[in-house]
């Protein structure tokens, strides 16, 4: 299984930036899918994650409204649109997914995801 993240960037507050990751080696709607992320200093954390087999989504509160979790079927990827981007949205984004078609209170945990990303920098100036 492979993800493989892109779409980082620097930007300025305020801007728009969409972040892609591509899977491959598994079936994209055998499990859920998750953007986590890791500012210097401080633990990975849940951004967003889609439940692919019923496009269920849930959204960390610092993101909600500003950042939209979307896929393309066809191309086996899901996206990140940012928008309205804020200084404390600087960090590293990595894409995860875990198989399994089962939701629990765990989901927004990094340890619960199996399969990761390398990771896409994105860097808000004020």
């Amino acid at each position: 299984v492979q993800l493989q993240a892109s779409g980082g960037g620097l930007a300025q507050a305020g801007d728009s930036l969409r972040l892609s990751c591509t899977s491959s080696g598994r079936t994209f709607r055998s499990g859920p899918m998750a953007w986590f992320r890791q500012a210097p200093g401080k633990e990975r954390e849940f951004v967003a994650r889609m439940d692919m087999w019923s496009y269920n989504t849930d959204y960390a509160d610092s993101v909600k409204g500003r950042f939209t979790f979307s896929r393309d079927n066809a191309k086996n990827t899901i996206y990140l649109e940012m928008n309205s981007l804020k200084p404390e949205d600087t960090a590293v984004y990595y894409c995860a997914a875990r198989n399994g078609r089962i939701v629990t209170s765990s989901m927004r945990l990094a340890g619960a995801y199996s399969y990761w990303g390398q990771g896409t920098k994105v860097t808000v100036s004020s």
